[in-house]
Order: C-alpha cells, then structure tokens, then sequence
C-alpha cells in the first residue's frame, strides 16, 4: 500500500528534464507532491531550513550550477540529519568509476536519464517503489542502476 502522499525533492537545472519528470510523475498511479530546484546550493538551503520536514526522496542531477551534485552528495551524506534521505541520482552520464563513488558515498540508486518518456516513467516508478516498499534494504552494486 502507498503512503498517501510521498514528498519528493528533484535538483535539476535543465527546466526541460524537471517539467519532463513532472509530467512522468503525474502519470504514475500514486499520490506525490514534487518540489524542484534548480541549482546545488539551493538544494542544500533547502534541506537545511529548519524546521522544514525532509523529503521522502531526493532525485539529484550530478551537473549543475553553483554547486555539483557530487558535492550535494558528500554533504548530505556527512551530515547527521540528512544522511537518512533516500538519494536517487539521475543524470546523463555514465562511467564506471563514477558509479562506484556515487554507490560508496552512499547514493541509494542511479538512473542514467532516457530520452524516452515511457522509460523516464518506468524509472521513476522503479525509484519510488524501492525507497517506499524496500526501505533500500536490497542495495547491491549490482542493482545500483536502474535502466533508464
């Protein structure tokens, strides 16, 4: 059973990618309140604003502005409030070596953006029903990516 409503947090600065997630997310079959931001420093500002609640998951992009989200990562992840938050990277590039820091330093799944509505969908779906029914407890190196 879905939570009512699940709180999701995407960190994206190519407005045509976060619309694009937006419009997937609505045609899933479950309730989801999404809140976007565009850059890395106001991500951070918004996950440390106090007593604001934390987002059930967090969908981070690795290139943007201001601050990466590699260091979004790191900084999430040594700070004991936050290091909780359900991280889902999604991004354009895909290497082997960055994969293996994204899975070390904790990232819970990484979905490679697909130029394909119906996959972004899929990919999405796949993200949330790990975070909401999982709990992440099936994170292996083996299924860090999610196809996208």
């Amino acid at each position: 059973m879905w939570p009512t409503v699940i709180h999701i947090l995407l960190a994206d600065d190519d407005i045509d990618d976060c619309l694009f997630f937006d419009e997937a997310l609505k045609e899933l079959p479950i309730g989801a309140s999404l809140q976007t931001v565009n850059d890395g420093e106001q991500l951070m500002g918004v996950l440390t604003s106090y007593p604001v609640p934390l987002p059930d998951i967090v969908f981070l992009d690795l290139n943007m502005p201001r601050k990466t989200g590699y260091e979004c990562l790191a900084a999430i992840k040594e700070n004991a409030r936050l290091k909780v938050l359900p991280i889902v990277i999604i991004s354009t590039s895909l290497n082997h070596h960055m994969t293996e820091w994204l899975y070390e330093k904790g990232a819970l799944r990484y979905i490679r953006k697909p130029g394909d509505f119906s996959k972004l969908k899929k990919a999405i779906f796949e993200a949330l029903t790990i975070t909401v029914f999982n709990h992440a407890q099936d994170r292996t190196k083996d299924n860090f990516i999610i196809a996208g």
